[in-house]
């Protein structure tokens, strides 16, 4: 059975991360913001394991053992085939765990009945690294429909898209379609989708995969941003200069096992 990872705090930036290529050396440090850690977590994993049939023998995710905090800002990170992707599509409920229990705001996610699965994913926003936008609507049409679909009224609609739209930056860009549109201007509005609803919760996988440093950069200040108005965000990363520049909480998956636990943390310790 796999050892509970203890939760640390975070020391020096490795020296390569601090002098780097200067792109990302604006970026400011969070030490001083602290996450109150009490109440009831947003999310909470108990010896929480996922096995594939394909792979009965190795787990995808084994025993693991943690809490996320309202407001935390959380970067998951690890090889490829070490358990993120598991980890964050449990998350929503795309997937149920083997065994262990998971509670995401407030619905324990082992035994939710089927109905109300659509309201839990409300309270969550999801962003991709291929950004996932229809085509053929524009950029207000493609945030608006985010409420529409779950039956907000035309008033809702047309006060909330315009408002979270001048949040990313793309009040300018309202009525362009997708295919006008940059990379990063494509994850703004794959963001201001996933934020229009106001949810508590926001997951990105990869969110700056396919994107430059700079723009990458400007995404993860945008995301900040959001962060602030207390939104908890768990983002699921390859990219080791943004985490060891901003230096938020770091979960560290490796085979499916949780090896670090780290406040204000880096993306390695091999440095």
């Amino acid at each position: 059975m796999a050892k509970h990872t203890k939760r640390t705090r975070g020391g020096q930036i490795p020296k390569a991360s601090r002098e780097g290529t200067g792109k990302l050396s604006s970026l400011p440090s969070i030490e001083e913001m602290e996450v109150q850690q009490s109440g009831t977590p947003v999310i909470s994993f108990r010896h929480l394991t996922k096995v594939y049939p394909a792979q009965p023998e190795k787990p995808a995710l084994e025993d693991i053992s943690l809490d996320i905090y309202a407001g935390e800002f959380v970067f998951l990170v690890g090889h490829s085939g070490s358990g993120k992707t598991t980890f964050i599509r449990l998350l929503n409920r795309e997937i149920v765990a083997s065994s262990g229990t998971l509670e995401v705001s407030g619905e324990n996610l082992m035994n939710i009945r089927g109905w109300r699965i659509p309201y839990l994913r409300r309270n969550i926003g999801c962003v991709f690294q291929d950004f996932k936008l229809l085509p053929n609507k524009t950029v207000f049409e493609n945030v608006a429909f985010a409420l529409e679909v779950i039956g907000k009224s035309q008033a809702v609609v047309e006060t909330q898209t315009p408002e979270v739209l001048r949040l990313v930056g793309l009040e300018s860009k309202m009525d362009k379609m997708p295919d006008q549109l940059s990379g990063g201007e494509q994850q703004r509005v794959s963001i201001a989708r996933a934020v229009v609803n106001r949810p508590p919760l926001l997951i990105c996988d990869e969110p700056t995969g396919n994107l430059d440093p700079q723009t990458s950069l400007g995404i993860m200040r945008l995301l900040e941003r959001i962060n602030r108005t207390g939104t908890t965000i768990v983002v699921a990363t390859h990219d080791r200069e943004m985490v060891d520049s901003m230096r938020r909480r770091v979960i560290a998956l490796e085979n499916g096992h949780v090896v670090r636990d780290q406040d204000r943390g880096v993306y390695g310790l091999d440095a």
